[in-house]
């Protein structure tokens, strides 16, 4: 790769991290893979609505929220006809390359950052060489800037190449929340892929390290409960209330009790509580949010339904009302292993590759499985592909920073691997 192309992916990737957006909210971030898809020359590109199974969306913030994101995204410059198809929170774009008569190879990549505060010292990269995030509390805090410009990278390299078959390039929008996976994946356009190709950076690998496709990525689900009693003052007629804080303080205690299942790994955690009024008023409405994982996508449900016995049984116990709702969720797809194999050995020809993992668990959950699923049962194979960056701290967190060495290592290995596929039939 050139000195200007290595750099280019340096700039790209520097100029997502200082302007992150959470999910549903990526409209400058849109705007401008739209852009880098026009420089390139693609053959289709699918923007928002067109791109997404609009009732297939997940996790959708109101639109008080994702007002402010647009404006942002317009004061920048994006044009309006990106606003107008991007409205409402459809965010996101599938690229389509056409360069011959062979398979049908996808790419996904994910667009959103993470709500957390960049860290501002001097130690912290980003910082002292001037692309932190502008956008105060929200960050690139898991590599997807990266993720963007290697899939742009990818895209251009592969035009110039001797690759016969279709490239179909999903950036997908809302993958921290889980929002977004579903919607794409019925969008129409996985429906003829041969191979797909996920994406992800560092995850304790280091640039020099490769994994050619995870396994046992954790099922998830989101949840919401809201319990809904009646106020009473809680001097002088405590008995008169339904304490809604009290059903949910005995539904988050109950929940920890939830049996584990002879099956195989299950977790939950309630992360967020929010209610009440004063000290001194009974709570007539308090919400908890919380989440559950399985090792297969049954013993995620398990959990998610054990979870909503829980809360209804603590809402009748405090005569109390209760709303589970399920805002995202997604399922175990495990990498195929014979796409898996051959990413491995495309991966120890790459210059600057010194290990390469066959597979490793994941231990976490990806909406990709969405995708990956949809492919699979179509006949196709997926692999969800780890590409390895040394990173100072950990991802999730306000210093975490990549090696950018490590953006020609994702193109190369990406390149090579739709190029090897495509003179392949599945």
């Amino acid at each position: 790769m050139s000195y200007e192309a290595r750099n280019r992916l340096r700039e790209l990737r520097r100029e997502f991290h200082r302007h992150p957006e959470p999910g549903w909210r990526e409209f400058r971030t849109t705007g401008r893979v739209v852009e880098e898809l026009e420089r390139i020359g693609v053959d289709e590109i699918a923007v928002g609505r067109d791109a997404l199974a609009t009732d297939e969306r997940m996790a959708v913030p109101p639109a008080a929220e994702l007002e402010p994101w647009i404006e942002r995204a317009r004061e920048a410059g994006v044009r309006s006809d990106i606003l107008e198809r991007t409205a409402d929170g459809h965010t996101g774009v599938i690229a389509t390359l056409e360069q011959g008569e062979g398979p049908c190879i996808g790419l996904r990549v994910d667009l959103d950052a993470i709500s957390m505060r960049e860290s501002d010292e001097r130690e912290h990269r980003p910082a002292a060489e001037g692309f932190r995030s502008e956008h105060d509390g929200y960050m690139h805090a898991c590599g997807h800037d990266a993720h963007l410009a290697m899939a742009l990278g990818t895209l251009e390299r592969v035009k110039e190449s001797e690759f016969d078959g279709t490239l179909t390039v999903f950036f997908q929008p809302a993958e921290e929340i889980s929002g977004g996976g579903k919607a794409m994946a019925e969008s129409g356009y996985l429906d003829d892929i041969d191979y797909l190709l996920a994406l992800h950076i560092g995850l304790d690998h280091p640039t020099v390290e490769i994994v050619a496709g995870i396994e046992k990525p954790l099922a998830m689900a989101h949840l919401t409960a809201t319990f809904e009693g009646a106020s009473a003052h809680a001097g002088k007629a405590p008995n008169e209330g339904a304490n809604a804080m009290q059903a949910a303080a005995t539904a988050i205690q109950n929940a920890y009790g939830i049996p584990r299942h002879s099956d195989g790994l299950t977790r939950i955690n309630v992360g967020r509580i929010e209610g009440g009024t004063a000290s001194n008023v009974i709570a007539e409405e308090v919400t908890i949010e919380a989440e559950v994982r399985g090792e297969t996508t049954a013993l995620m449900e398990y959990t998610r339904t054990e979870l909503e016995r829980v809360c209804y049984a603590a809402a009748e116990m405090h005569d109390c009302d209760v709303t589970p709702r399920v805002i995202s969720e997604s399922p175990r797809v495990d990498s195929h292993p014979a796409l898996r194999d051959l990413v491995g050995n495309v991966a120890w020809e790459v210059e600057g590759v010194e290990r390469v993992v066959p597979t490793e668990e994941f231990g976490v959950s990806e909406d990709v499985t969405y995708l990956m699923e949809r492919v699979q049962e179509n006949g196709g194979l997926a692999s969800y592909v780890l590409v390895g960056t040394d990173h100072p701290t950990s991802h999730h967190t306000p210093t975490f920073d990549i090696d950018e060495d490590s953006l020609e290592v994702g193109v190369t290995l990406l390149t090579e691997t739709a190029t090897e596929l495509s003179r392949r039939r599945p």
